[in-house]
């Protein structure tokens, strides 16, 4: 029996309207012939009015109706959605079921599903390296989908404000990046932010201290951002 997903209360992902849109007219469909085409292969049973109000923003698939109009229009997930910003955002972009995805990375799908709804990363370092390599996950997302952002955040605060050359080594180990390139990031995070405890303490009007810490602290709540961007990563 075909089934209707198209609920309400179901958890939309991102949709790229005009993607559809485009992807629909250069294969000569209709919204009738997309509707069809769902309801054939994959037994989800929509209006071609719905299609169209997928295209003109007024509404969204579900996951399951993603998946199947992407069939129905020959392209990946992927070119139906933004750029992925959230773990099932990757998982949905690439069309893997999470049950599909547990499995190949050997994790419990119950474990997984709980990292996607709260982000409680339970696997090992092992674990970690394959989901980032079924996911191609950047490295910022990984270590922010697998719990590690705090701690890397407690790091190059370190770094910045103490002695930057003690922090490589830990750093590096929630990083894997070439040991030069993080070296110069590492030094470079350290000499802005005394750079800029330096510039306002010299303030010459008013609280010098007050100012320095507020010009410290605005750098150091940006800081993993700053360290992404000095090793050549994209943070999410």
């Amino acid at each position: 029996m075909p089934v209707n997903t198209h609920d309400g209360d179901a958890v939309r992902p991102p949709f790229n309207a005009a993607a559809a849109r485009r992807l629909r007219e250069a294969l000569g469909m209709t919204h009738a012939h997309v509707a069809y085409g769902i309801w054939a292969a994959y037994g989800i049973r929509l209006e071609p009015t719905t299609v169209a109000s997928w295209e003109l923003g007024e509404g969204a698939p579900t996951e399951a109706e993603l998946t199947a109009l992407a069939g129905a229009l020959w392209c990946a997930p992927a070119e139906l959605l933004g750029a992925p910003r959230t773990l099932r955002e990757f998982r949905l972009s690439l069309g893997l079921a999470p049950a599909d995805l547990a499995l190949r990375i050997g994790m419990d799908q119950a474990a997984y599903e709980r990292l996607e709804a709260d982000g409680r990363w339970t696997g090992t370092d092992r674990q970690a390296a394959t989901l980032a390599a079924e996911l191609r996950l950047p490295l910022p997302a990984l270590i922010r989908f697998t719990g590690q952002q705090a701690r890397l955040v407690e790091l190059l605060t370190s770094a910045a404000t103490t002695r930057w050359q003690g922090y490589v080594r830990p750093v590096g180990k929630l990083a894997p990046l070439p040991k030069e390139r993080l070296q110069q990031a590492l030094q470079e995070l350290h000499e802005e932010y005394h750079a800029r405890m330096t510039a306002s303490l010299s303030w010459t009007g008013g609280d010098a201290a007050g100012e320095a810490g507020r010009a410290g602290r605005e750098f150091l709540d940006d800081i993993a951002a700053e360290f992404w961007r000095r090793v050549g990563e994209s943070a999410l």
